[in-house]
Order: structure tokens, then C-alpha cells, then sequence
């Protein structure tokens, strides 16, 4: 974690500290006591209004996709053990017995409470710090804070600009290497990247990144490095960043055009950037990627 407050009342980043500590031990899948790990272990009843929001969140974001997100694929992830760090390749047998249970159209949210499908789990891991860095900003701008920047890792979100009026410089890392593929320059926006190479294993000569495509159950494999996604709310950059590296440039294009809440750039296996027309003026190509061949989406192609 990273908070930078330019500003602002005394405590104001214990405060800051305190809210991440709450909202991770209430979503942690890792911690048993966690209100994640109890409503998996009883897979109904009573959550917390922040389970309730993120919640919700997933299940509209999975709706969206057509599944390229999706919560309930917590118990595959875990059989690669992504969650656990004891990796390894599950058979195609035991894929099959788990694939049922990824069905975010068997979850219920009503008055509080939420009923999973039998032998569903979930896994905020692809969401929660969007979430996290939506509630920061709100606390620092209740606070009367006008400029600040957070990075959960990987998850940058901004509020104002800079202290002297200039825009937030933003690095997109490098998915192949040392330093960065680009820079976006920013204000009041949210800014997170997504790639494989966060999370992988290798075995027998093979490499298997943690982000799995729900269909399948294997990791995904679409052509992207990465995905980073630019808009005003954290957790839906968050989740679309997942979602868009499962789908592929073609997909994430299409849903690009049927949308108006983000902006993306994507790094393609081949060498390629695509970027979206928002951001055409706002972000730079660096290191590796300086000479890339650039291809902006817009709204308006068909």
C-alpha cells in the first residue's frame, strides 16, 4: 500500500490504514473469520453492507461480461493453488467436477442477505481492491482532501491533480520485463492493470498464469499481456481489467464500443498497443513498447 494525502486533517492516513484493515479482514478468503470465508463455509445468511455492494458489483460486472468475470470461480483457483500458493495442474477430471460451481447466475442478493448455488464459493480477489480505493478516495474527499493519490498494487486511483495543478503520471508496467510500457496521464480517474504475469507458475516447460477463463477453468489464454483500464470507479476498473484480459482484443473492443464509463489500453502477446480514442492523447509509450505499433478503438467504428 502507497497513500499519498497532500493535505487534510491529523490521522487522516491512520484512518486510511484502519479502513483497508476492516475491509480486508471482512473479504480476506485466506482468514476463516473473514465475512467472505463464513458465508462460504455456510454458503447462506446475513452479510455486511460492503459484502452486499461488492457483491452486487460482481454479479451486474459478470452479467456485463457474459461470464468473463466471475466470483464463483474461487474453487477452481483454488485446485491451481492460486489462492494457497501450493500450485499445481488439476486434471481435466477434477476441472469437470468444478466448472458446475462457476455460475454467478446461481447467487442471490435480497435484503442483506445471500444464497449461493450448492458447493459455491467466492473470491473478491479480482475486485476488492477497487473497491478498497473507491472507499479511500471517498474518505479523503469527505475529509476535505483535494489532492491524493493511492496504489494498492497494481490498483491507482487519483483524486484532483497533482498539488501545482498538473496531471497524475501513471506508469504501466512492463508485463515482459523491468520498467514501464507507458505512462497515462490522469486526474480524478481510476487506473488499474491486470496481466499474467502478476500470479504464474511453470511446469513442464509450460507457464500458467492466475487469471483463468470461468468457461474453462484454465488460465487465460487470449492473446493479451495485459489489460489496464482507466475510469471514475475503482471497483469497475478492477473487475473490467479481469474480464477484458479473459475476453481478448476483439471482445473488450466490442464491449468498449457498447460502453461509455472507460477507457483501456491493451498490450497484445505479438507487440501491439490498442488503446481507446479517451485516451489517445494521454498516454505515452515507454521502454520496450517506445516503438510499438498503436492502434486506437473508437466508439464510432463498427
Amino acid at each position: 500500500m502507497d497513500l499519498t494525502v497532500y493535505g487534510g486533517p491529523d490521522g487522516i492516513l491512520t484512518g486510511a490504514e484502519e479502513l483497508i484493515r476492516s475491509l480486508e479482514a471482512e473479504f480476506s478468503v485466506t482468514d476463516p473469520e473473514s465475512g467472505v470465508s463464513r458465508l462460504n463455509a455456510a454458503g447462506y445468511g446475513p452479510v455486511s453492507p460492503e459484502t452486499a455492494e461488492v457483491l452486487e458489483t460482481a454479479l451486474a460486472l459478470s452479467a456485463r461480461t457474459d461470464g468473463a468475470f466471475d466470483c464463483t470461480v474461487y474453487p477452481v483457483l483454488r485446485a491451481w493453488g492460486f489462492t494457497t500458493g501450493e500450485y499445481r495442474v488439476p486434471s481435466q477430471a477434477e476441472l469437470d467436477s468444478l466448472l458446475p460451481l462457476t455460475d454467478w447466475r446461481k447467487i442471490t442478493v435480497s435484503g442483506g442477505s445471500v444464497t449461493f448455488g450448492e458447493g459455491q464459493k467466492i473470491d473478491f480477489g479480482g475486485i476488492a481492491k477497487g473497491y478498497a480505493g473507491d472507499r479511500l478516495i471517498a474518505l479523503f474527499r469527505e475529509a476535505g482532501v483535494t489532492s491524493a493519490l493511492v496504489n494498492l498494487g497494481g490498483n491507482v486511483q487519483t483524486l484532483g491533480t497533482k498539488p501545482d495543478g498538473s496531471l497524475w503520471r501513471v506508469a504501466v508496467k512492463d508485463p515482459g520485463g523491468e520498467g514501464y510500457a507507458g505512462i497515462v496521464e490522469t486526474a480524478d480517474r481510476a487506473v488499474v492493470t491486470s496481466g499474467g504475469y502478476e500470479r504464474y507458475f511453470e511446469e513442464n516447460g509450460r507457464t500458467y498464469v492466475h487469471i483463468l477463463d470461468p468457461k474453462t477453468g484454465f488460465p487465460a489464454s487470449a492473446g493479451l499481456l495485459s489489460v489496464t483500464v482507466v475510469g471514475e470507479r475503482g471497483i469497475l476498473c478492477d473487475g473490467l481489467s479481469t474480464a477484458l484480459y479473459v475476453m481478448g482484443e476483439e471482445r473488450a473492443a466490442e464491449l468498449y464500443r457498447g460502453s461509455g464509463d472507460f477507457d483501456m489500453v491493451l498490450l497484445t502477446e505479438d507487440g501491439r498497443i490498442l488503446l481507446t480514442e479517451g485516451l489517445a492523447d494521454c498516454f505515452t509509450p515507454a521502454g520496450d513498447w517506445a516503438d510499438a505499433e498503436i492502434t486506437v478503438i473508437r466508439h464510432d467504428e463498427n
